[in-house]
């Protein structure tokens, strides 16, 4: 086990070699915005909000993605990269069609709860008013994509946590969607157990149980820690 050592907003810290950046900061309580980040699942750098500013690099970092390195010195923490998140949540409120105000995720919503944090006060580009579907053939959940903001996180969870596979990405640029068991509707799948976990890791009210109302999304992702804590421990048997 190789030990690096690495200074991060002028406090000199110490990783495992083959940690990232972000994993680091956040284990000594500098936390750094995201909301691709689901802890227990891969990193996929999906929604840029954790770029940091690295010294001698021309480019910024993503920082789930970005291993440490003996000596390195990040900033996670400037004006321009406060800007620079400022504006990509606001892309993600023009790409979307986020009505805060009839969401069933309405105060619990983390994209929301960024953007406040951040200080979008409105959105400075043009708003894209897509048209996309909801799907509610599914007994128990329902997936509204004007909500989406392509994480990937139900994708990886369904995948690497359940072992179901159900959700995947489709299509590239403004036409990138969610979809399940190669663009059938939700209800339709023989993969999915009807397990619940995708719609509990979901950030915004994407994913959502049926019959929630206005605000009573909330979510509990506490589950997701207690199986990769069991696996990782081989508490059940898993080879």
């Amino acid at each position: 086990m190789t030990v690096k050592t690495l200074t991060i907003d002028g406090r000199m810290l110490t990783g495992v070699a083959g940690q990232s950046i972000f994993t680091v900061a956040w284990h000594n309580e500098i936390k750094i915005p995201r909301l691709c980040h689901l802890g227990g699942v891969t990193d996929v750098g999906a929604c840029r909000l954790c770029l940091v500013e690295v010294e001698g690099r021309a480019r910024l970092q993503t920082s789930c993605m970005t291993e440490i390195e003996e000596g390195m010195v990040v900033h996670t923490d400037t004006p321009q990269l406060r800007e620079y998140r400022k504006l990509l949540l606001e892309l993600l409120f023009a790409e979307g069609n986020h009505v805060c105000a009839v969401c069933v995720s309405n105060g619990h919503c983390e994209l929301q709860q960024m953007a406040a944090e951040v200080g979008v006060e409105h959105v400075r580009v043009a708003y894209r008013n897509p048209t996309r579907p909801v799907d509610l053939s599914h007994e128990r959940f329902g997936l509204d994509l004007n909500r989406c903001i392509s994480c990937t996180r139900c994708v990886r969870t369904c995948d690497e946590v359940e072992g179901a596979h159900v959700w995947d990405m489709a299509g590239r640029g403004e036409k990138l969607h969610l979809v399940a068991d190669l663009a059938a509707p939700w209800g339709d799948s023989e993969a999915c157990t009807d397990c619940g976990k995708c719609v509990q890791v979901c950030p915004t009210g994407a994913l959502f149980v049926k019959g929630a109302g206005v605000g009573q999304m909330s979510k509990d992702r506490r589950f997701l820690k207690y199986i990769v804590y069991g696996r990782e421990r081989k508490q059940w048997g898993v080879p």
